[in-house]
């Protein structure tokens, strides 16, 4: 048995899932492939201030809302008998309780879910010893690979296309995901 590390937004939802939202609010067209860096004001030319006031009010309504990537109900109900499946997200703490009411909405299964209100997951994916973790922020998947020495199976999305280093291993979907999974397994045991 394995421990899966798994971020939350833009893994196990949609990594489109802010568009709407964006777009109703701010009165633009956008779609994910217009979305070329992560560091969202910088690609809608807004101030980081309003665009963290909206983000902040906005956030509660966009994660309830928020679609599941395709896909990743199947694979997750096929991890979740074999290995242990904790979701470490940048989602501010007080959000906890939002995040189980949408796993439970969803019908997915976690055995840990732990909300850290920043990007770096470093010290909370080493606390609790994860064997892998699955990303869509490529410098999070370049820090965690190289600090933990563990492979990170990185999302494939428009906002995340500089290189990576050998330990981060690009996926178009988590199908693709599981495949990689199944040989690294097959690899490790």
């Amino acid at each position: 048995m394995k421990r899966f590390g798994i971020d939350i937004d833009g893994t196990v939802t949609s990594p489109e899932s802010l568009l709407p939202h964006i777009n109703d609010y701010f009165k633009l067209n956008l779609t994910l492939q217009d979305i070329t860096q992560y560091e969202l004001t910088e690609v809608l030319n807004i101030s980081p201030q309003t665009f963290g006031k909206w983000f902040k009010e906005a956030e509660p309504t966009i994660y309830k809302e928020s679609p599941l990537a395709p896909g990743a109900k199947k694979i997750l109900d096929q991890w979740k008998e074999i290995h242990e499946l904790y979701f470490i997200s940048a989602r501010r703490s007080d959000l906890i309780q939002l995040t189980k009411e949408w796993f439970n909405s969803q019908d997915l299964m976690y055995h840990h879910i732990e909300l850290i209100g920043s990007h770096d997951k470093i010290s909370t994916a080493k606390k609790h010893g994860v064997d892998i973790f699955f990303e869509d922020k490529h410098d999070n998947a370049v820090a965690i690979s190289e600090e933990l020495s563990i492979p990170v199976l990185l999302f494939n999305t428009p906002y995340n296309q500089k290189p990576i280093p050998d330990g981060v291993i690009r996926v178009n979907d988590w199908q693709e995901a599981n495949s990689w999974v199944q040989t690294w397994l097959q690899n490790e045991s």
